[in-house]
C-alpha cells in the first residue's frame, strides 16, 4: 500500500484568519479609549533567535493597531534592573501587556525566568504564566492562557479536527507549552496524557493517540512509531541545527533543505521525524506551522488584558 502524505496545517493561514478577527475589536477599543492597546516588550541582550522573534511580534503588532514599546537591556543588566523594569510596566497606565522575552541571559541565575514571571502583573500577564493566571487555567476559567497552547486550540478548530472524544497525547511538560497544553485540550474534553522522559514505553503511549502534541525540544526525536495512522500531529519544536551530518541524517542525504543549510551554516527542524508525514493523517510544519499562531495570539491577549483594563476602571 502506497503511503499518503499528511495533510499539512499552515499555521499562517490560521494566523492570518486570528488577527483578522481581532482587527475590529482593536480598531473599536481604540476609537472608544482614545488610544491603542499597548503592549511592552523587554529582550535582555542580543541573543539572534530572540532578536527575530522580537522583530516579528513588534511587526505584527503594528500592523494589527497596537501600540508596542520595545525596551532593550544590555546581555550584562542584572536581575534586579530587569524586575525594576517590569515594576515600571506594571505601574504604566499606557501598557495593558508585558512581555519578557526569553531566554533570559545565565548570568540571571537559574530561577530568573521564574522570578520575572512573579513579577508581572496578572492582569497584564500576556504569556498566562503568572502563578495567578496558572491557577485560572487549571480551574478552566482562563482570561490570559499561554499563547503557543491557545494557538494550538485554535489551530485545531480551524482545519476542524476534532477535540472532544479524542484521545490526546503531549510530549513534553513543560510550564510553557505541555503543562498548559494538556489542560486546554482536558477543558475541550479530550482524553489526555503527558508524556515525559521518564514515561516508560512513550512511544507506544503516544501511538494511541488520535492528537500529538510534540514540544520536547530534540530534532526529529517522534519517529513514525510513535504515531498511530491518520492521527494528527503538532509539531511545537524550533531546534536549530549547526551540524550539516546532524541534519542529514534527520532529514536523508538528499533532502533540498540540505541547500538551504548550505547557504545559511543552519537549519530549523522540529521535534518530529520528516518521515512521520508518510503515517500522520495532518502535521504541523516547522517552520511555517504554531510560530505564527502564537505571535498571533499573543495580539489577541494584549487586546483581552486592554479591555479587562478598561471595564475594571
Amino acid at each position: 500500500m502506497t503511503a499518503v502524505a499528511a495533510r499539512i496545517l499552515d499555521g499562517a493561514t490560521v494566523a492570518a484568519a486570528l488577527r483578522a478577527s481581532v482587527q475590529p475589536d482593536v480598531e473599536q477599543f481604540t476609537a472608544a479609549t482614545g488610544r491603542p492597546p499597548a503592549l511592552g516588550i523587554v529582550l535582555v541582550g542580543e541573543d539572534p533567535g530572540s532578536e527575530i522573534y522580537v522583530k516579528t511580534k513588534v511587526k505584527a503588532g503594528g500592523e494589527s493597531g497596537l501600540k508596542v514599546d520595545l525596551i532593550r537591556l544590555a546581555a550584562t543588566a542584572t536581575l534586579d534592573e530587569l524586575l525594576a523594569v517590569v515594576d515600571r510596566l506594571n505601574r504604566s497606565p499606557e501598557h495593558d501587556g508585558i512581555l519578557v522575552q526569553s531566554p533570559l541571559p545565565p548570568a540571571m541565575g537559574r530561577d530568573a525566568a521564574q522570578r520575572v514571571f512573579d513579577a508581572v502583573d496578572p492582569a497584564k500577564d500576556v504569556d498566562g504564566f503568572h502563578p495567578v493566571n496558572v491557577g485560572r487555567l487549571t480551574q478552566g476559567r482562563p482570561n490570559l492562557a499561554p499563547c503557543t497552547p491557545s494557538g494550538i486550540i485554535a489551530m485545531l478548530d480551524h482545519f476542524g479536527i476534532a477535540i472532544a472524544g479524542a484521545r490526546a497525547a503531549v510530549i513534553g511538560r513543560s510550564d510553557i507549552v505541555g503543562k498548559p497544553m494538556a489542560l486546554l485540550l482536558l477543558r475541550r474534553d479530550a482524553t489526555v496524557t503527558i508524556c515525559h522522559s521518564k514515561t516508560a514505553a512513550i512511544a507506544a503511549v503516544s501511538a494511541e493517540a488520535d492528537i500529538v502534541v510534540v514540544a520536547i525540544g530534540r530534532a526529529g526525536f517522534v519517529t513514525p512509531d510513535f504515531i498511530k495512522p491518520g492521527a494528527t500531529v503538532i509539531d511545537v519544536g524550533t531546534n536549530r541545527i549547526t551540524d550539516r551530518a546532524a541534519a542529514a541524517a534527520i532529514l536523508g542525504a538528499s533532502s533540498p533543505r540540505l541547500d538551504a543549510f548550505d547557504r545559511r551554516g543552519s537549519l530549523v527542524l522540529g521535534d518530529v521525524h520528516p518521515a512521520v508525514a508518510e503515517v500522520a493523517g495532518a502535521l504541523s510544519p516547522v517552520p511555517g506551522g504554531v510560530g505564527p499562531l502564537t505571535i498571533a495570539m499573543l495580539l489577541k491577549n494584549t487586546l483581552a488584558a486592554a479591555e479587562a483594563r478598561t471595564a475594571a476602571v
